[in-house]
């Protein structure tokens, strides 16, 4: 076992270190809004309350870690310079980190991070940053910039597990408290790599022990809750990386042990249900969050009957959300909330068979989204992919009764991820 784990090894932020973290971010960093939502409070019959970190200048928490653990090197490591590596919200928060300080940093990201998060990224480092694209993925960003690192005597700047990363998010532990007229019953987060939850969850622990603290993972990236289930870090072999904020594959070290002995519970929410959660608080508060951002407001769900008149703090911790992503984002909503429905469809290669299937299989509030056939063979039925929006999910079944007394059913495509991913 990782010998951080050792009791008398485990790191622990202490109160007077994040009070430090918090005078040396001040300037820089906002204190942001611990804002009542009227919509979530009336649904849950709780005072739900919204701690806006996707107001902050780089619409995300992460400029307080990595400004926090900047700001407190040394003259002469600043005179070498910083490197990191990420995908999004860490590198914004390191490039505008680096400027204020004017201190000489190379953040490496992979080829394929949107460009939208490139260009901010390059925006808010300004001459101070250079950013390098290399690689597919995180890991080879990681790889590279380690390489880097040894050979100039960089000094590598952790997304979440670092001593003084871990200081800088627990500041908001501290805002919060300072923020709210009333005791906490329950605090939500979102957990990625730990480093906001380790923080938090230890001010909040020491400040106000009887709040208890839920962490929330992406359902396709269980990284924490598997291995507070084993005991120990496990690194997972493959997880869905949607949550770009919030996937990763292996948490840090630091991080779990600090989780493993605060907090009260480790649940994971659907993708879908996250998207669904975006679109509710696009539509109903004109709040733009990023699938992460997302995450705390969509397991309150899980805790409707504990959280009934209870005062409740989620963390929305960004809004790095690229306008590209919106398509795939109500697909996700509508396959989790069952109105979106793929099929292969088996249409008769005769004149009126597609009029058939509209005027007897679809019912009258049953859209048809998609739609690809082509005749490739001399067979008498030729196959179809259509995609059917429903306005209410009880109408599944029926559409598919109908489908198989009209001899249309081919297959179901929502069950099967390999065939859905290689024709949708």
């Amino acid at each position: 076992m990782d010998t951080l784990l050792e009791k008398d090894r485990i790191y622990r932020p202490s109160l007077e270190s994040v009070k430090q973290a918090a005078e040396r971010i001040s300037k820089v960093v906002l204190k942001t809004p611990l804002a009542e939502s009227f919509t979530y409070s009336n649904k849950f019959r709780a005072n739900v309350m919204l701690k806006r970190e996707d107001l902050q200048q780089v619409r995300s928490y992460k400029i307080r870690g990595a400004y926090n653990k900047i700001s407190s090197l040394t003259h002469e490591q600043h005179e070498k310079g910083v490197i990191c590596a990420s995908a999004g919200n860490h590198a914004q928060g390191v490039a505008f980190a680096c400027n204020k300080l004017k201190v000489k940093g190379v953040i490496y990201m992979p080829g394929t991070t949107p460009k939208q998060k490139v260009e901010q990224t390059r925006m808010f480092g300004g001459e101070w940053v250079e950013v390098v694209l290399k690689g597919d993925t995180y890991d080879d960003s990681f790889k590279s910039a380690m390489k880097q690192m040894h050979e100039q005597g960089l000094v590598f700047i952790h997304p979440f597990d670092d001593e003084k990363v871990i200081e800088g998010q627990a500041t908001i532990a501290l805002e919060i408290l300072e923020q709210s007229d009333e005791p906490i019953d329950y605090i939500f987060a979102p957990l990625g790599g730990g480093g906001l939850l380790a923080g938090v969850s230890s001010m909040i622990k020491e400040l106000s022990p009887n709040t208890k603290i839920i962490g929330i993972e992406p359902e396709g990236a269980p990284s924490m809750k598997t291995s507070l289930k084993e005991g120990r870090v496990i690194e997972l072999e493959n997880i869905e990386r949607f949550v770009d904020g919030a996937s990763v594959q292996k948490v840090g070290s630091r991080n779990f042990a600090i989780c493993r002995e605060n907090l009260d519970d480790m649940i994971t929410v659907p993708e879908g249900k996250i998207c669904q959660t975006i679109l509710d608080l696009y539509n109903q508060d004109a709040i733009v969050v990023e699938p992460a951002g997302a995450m705390a407001i969509s397991a309150l769900d899980s805790y409707a009957e504990e959280i009934q008149g209870k005062n409740v703090v989620c963390i929305v911790s960004g809004s790095n959300n690229d306008i590209i992503r919106m398509a795939e984002i109500k697909e996700r909503a509508l396959l989790y909330s069952g109105l979106k429905h793929y099929f292969v469809i088996t249409f008769p290669q005769r004149a009126g068979a597609l009029k058939e299937f509209v005027a007897k299989v679809l019912g009258p509030n049953d859209d048809i989204t998609h739609f690809e056939y082509s005749k490739k063979h001399n067979r008498s039925n030729g196959p179809a992919v259509v995609g059917i929006e429903l306005k209410d999910p009880n109408d599944f079944e029926p559409l598919v009764d109908r489908m198989k007394k009209k001899n249309f059913y081919g297959e179901y495509l929502n069950d099967n991820p390999n065939l859905f991913q290689f024709l949708i």
